[in-house]
């Protein structure tokens, strides 16, 4: 009952930060490329993979059936990520992109990128602020995924999985700063040179 309670609670404020947002807003077209687009592959496949590989949640087994349980989840929760964290970044002026240091040394780096997964910078002044769009959607799809999980997946499961997502995300953030940005180029470069057919 307490779940049910939570998780209308949660999909009651999802509702009024959608509504909060203008047509018009950016990160509607990239709420759609990162939940329905080529950008949701990548997360989704981990999601998949991850969960395939620790055998999670273990009643669901391995084999055909675990693994469509598997991938149905991982795009139900990418989902629910997703329409949780734009409209609350859009309402609170969120910057949801990652920008990459220009700090020297590993250390200053990495804590650059460590840090950025849960502070950000707001879109209006360029102060920092919390990232609650991130954080409040990473926490929250795990918890509502929680329940359609086998029993004895509870909401603190749900939430421990919140925490996983967020530390892909700074995993994510210090593979992008330290990716050579000499290869970034090239690429870009090839892209542009390779002509179209």
């Amino acid at each position: 009952m307490k779940r049910t309670g939570l998780i209308i609670a949660l999909l009651f404020n999802l509702g009024a930060g959608f509504a909060a947002v203008k047509k018009a807003h950016p990160y509607r077209h990239e709420y759609r490329e990162h939940t329905f687009g080529k950008k949701a592959i990548a997360p989704v496949a981990s999601g998949v993979i991850g969960r395939e590989i620790i055998n999670s949640p273990h009643q669901w087994g391995r084999g055909a059936s675990g693994f469509a349980k598997r991938a149905g989840t991982s795009f139900g929760t990418n989902v629910i990520k997703n329409s949780i964290q734009y409209p609350i970044a859009a309402v609170r002026h969120e910057d949801l992109h990652y920008y990459r240091s220009d700090k020297k040394g590993f250390f200053p780096r990495l804590n650059h990128a460590l840090v950025s997964t849960v502070v950000t910078r707001k879109t209006t002044n360029g102060k920092k602020t919390a990232a609650t769009g991130r954080i409040a959607g990473s926490v929250g799809s795990g918890i509502i995924a929680s329940s359609w999980a086998p029993a004895g997946f509870s909401v603190a499961g749900g939430a421990a999985t919140g925490g996983i997502s967020l530390g892909v995300a700074a995993g994510t953030n210090v593979a992008r700063e330290f990716w050579p940005r000499r290869h970034a180029k090239m690429a870009a470069h090839r892209r542009t040179a390779i002509p179209h057919v």
